[in-house]
């Protein structure tokens, strides 16, 4: 039997008009802005603030990733097709995919088999505009820059060598991570090494993400760390006045974007920041105004608990004014097994020895839900493989923890296949009346925090500082960034810095090598281990596989 690709079901679906989405959220159709007829972006003016006090919002993260996949959007998009099954107002709010991931190896972001967000070719590939925006954005502000270097007459002295601005594409392209600018002479600018990030590490994206409305949006693009003069004084984008040109290409990417999914329930999508650089979370605004709209809003993290969950509730929760009533914890018995020391190609197979080993992993990240203080359930994303023996013992081990726990289904039956998971998050969100625990409090010290993250939420033993740390946190305390929080970023494939280390690790200390500063963002990022801004194609991109005939059908995305 072979099964649909989610193309070819997204293909297959009969969409309905997006104003009729909209009357879902009595939202009235001269408030959308259209673009076609599945596709709209919402005005700000829609956000209102005593609604969303009393709206239940639902966290969606996971154990540590695998190369398996775990399926959290598609979880998170089922979630809001079982909770509209039970008669709850539901909408799910998730970030934008980036270009780069599409045609490279990871794919699209639109969920999976019968739990999608349509219309799926159009969100996977340009969508409405956004990821543009911020790019000529950030561009603009490092052309900017380069202008003022090149002046001889009334510039503000930046020195180049201090410049850490780069600019942006929404595409991998491991080329063009170090390139020399300047050349042709005095008329091409400076000669310098500079390159380029993709579009969403740029700190505009984060900035986008992290803003209420478009005067805190160009206040934080006033706020962005250009350098330093040649008399050591710091830079900001301000300086160069650059706020208002560059907030202005925004005006639109700012407001979210309305979609459905397979099941005519409302979604809406906006923004999209790396979840191992910076927060990896869909806007504060669009999140706002989902539970400005729905009784209850899911929305979901980047990677694991010790990532995206770690920096929804210490970073946006904190701008954003806002915490989560539940938790959802993503895991397989597939990505159990791979932790427990099994092979990919051998995680069909049935384990028991390997789903215990790993089992560790997922304890790790419950016991994190319980230092945020929010409550979980476990979603158990089941595959065709897993044998009832395997699946059953999970369960048990998670009953024996104290944590609730329900088998989902929604790729393969959609809202149908969910209706228990949701069910019991829609419980344990009513039953909820507190708010989450940081895990450390903005004014410690910048050590301080990251020590908590590292020791609390990562389990390592203590924190290393290399030189160039220890430097940059005496430039942190020069440009007055002590009182912000810390946006870590490590690899996504392990709880420590380490790639290779699977499961649980423990007695391990966690390297920092050195601290990048985005003063417009409100975040300092600790950088631990080989992180890339700029990821290069696979030896087969799945790009390769992609084609459109003359009717416009596209084949070949995922």
């Amino acid at each position: 039997m072979r099964f649909l690709s989610d193309l070819e079901i997204a293909q297959a679906a009969t969409l309905k008009p997006i104003a009729e989405i909209a009357k879902r959220l009595n939202i009235a159709e001269q408030d959308l802005e259209l673009y076609g007829n599945y596709k709209a972006k919402l005005p700000l003016k829609l956000i209102n603030e005593e609604r969303l006090r009393k709206s239940k919002l639902i966290l969606v993260t996971a154990m540590t990733p695998t190369p398996a996949g775990e399926g959290k959007t598609t979880t998170s998009i089922g979630l809001c097709e079982g909770m509209n099954l039970l008669g709850k107002n539901t909408v799910v709010v998730l970030r934008e995919p980036s270009l780069g991931p599409v045609f490279g190896m990871k794919g699209g972001a639109a969920g999976g088999g019968y739990a999608q967000v349509v219309p799926m070719e159009d969100i996977n590939l340009h969508f409405t505009g956004d990821f543009a925006a911020v790019e000529k954005a950030n561009n603009l502000l490092a052309a900017l820059i380069d202008n003022d270097i090149q002046k001889i007459h009334d510039s503000l002295q930046i020195d180049p060598r201090t410049v850490e601005w780069k600019r942006v594409l929404d595409m991998n392209d491991r080329a063009l991570r170090h390139i020399i600018t300047g050349l042709g002479g005095k008329s091409g600018g400076l000669l310098r090494e500079t390159g380029f990030n993709i579009t969403a590490a740029s700190e505009i994206m984060a900035i986008l993400c992290l803003a209420r409305n478009l005067d805190e949006l160009k206040q934080k693009i006033g706020n962005i760390y250009v350098g330093d003069t040649y008399n050591g004084k710091a830079v900001f984008a301000r300086d160069l006045k650059a706020q208002g040109a560059v907030t202005l290409l925004l005006k639109d990417a700012i407001k979210p974007n309305l979609v459905q999914t397979l099941e005519g329930n409302p979604a809406i999508i906006h923004g999209g920041p790396f979840g191992n650089i910076a927060q990896g979370a869909n806007s504060v605004i669009a999140t706002r105004m989902g539970m400005s709209l729905a009784d209850y809003v899911i929305t979901e993290a980047g990677f694991g608990s010790d990532l995206g969950a770690e920096k929804f509730i210490d970073i946006v929760c904190g701008y954003g004014g806002f915490s989560p009533h539940a938790m959802v914890m993503v895991a397989t018995v597939r990505a159990l097994k791979y932790h427990g020391g099994l092979p990919r190609e051998e995680l069909s197979k049935p384990n028991m020895k390997a789903l215990a080993a790993g089992f560790a992993n997922l304890e790790k990240h419950i016991e994190n839900t319980k230092i945020f203080g929010i409550p979980a359930v476990v979603s158990l994303n089941r595959f065709t493989a897993d044998t009832d023996e395997e699946l059953q013992w999970v369960i048990s081990r998670c009953q024996e923890l104290g944590v609730d726990i329900a088998l989902a289904e929604g790729w393969e039956k959609g809202g149908k296949g969910m209706t228990d998971l949701a069910r019991k998050v829609a419980e344990t969100a009513d039953a909820f009346h507190g708010k989450y625990w940081p895990v450390y409090d903005w004014h410690d010290s910048v050590e301080e925090k990251i020590r908590a993250v590292a020791v609390k939420i990562y389990g390592a033993r203590d924190v290393e500082f290399l030189p160039k740390a220890r430097q940059n946190i005496k430039k942190i305390e020069r440009i007055g960034l002590n009182g912000v929080p810390v946006c870590i970023a490590k690899t996504q494939n392990s709880l420590s810095d380490d790639a290779r280390r699977l499961g649980r690790p423990r007695d391990f200390t966690i390297t920092v090598r050195e601290i990048e500063v985005a003063a417009g963002a409100g975040f300092v990022i600790p950088i631990t281990g080989d992180i890339l801004r700029m990821p290069g194609l696979p030896a087969m991109p799945a790009a390769l596989g992609m084609d459109i005939d003359n009717e416009g059908k596209i084949t070949g995305l995922s």
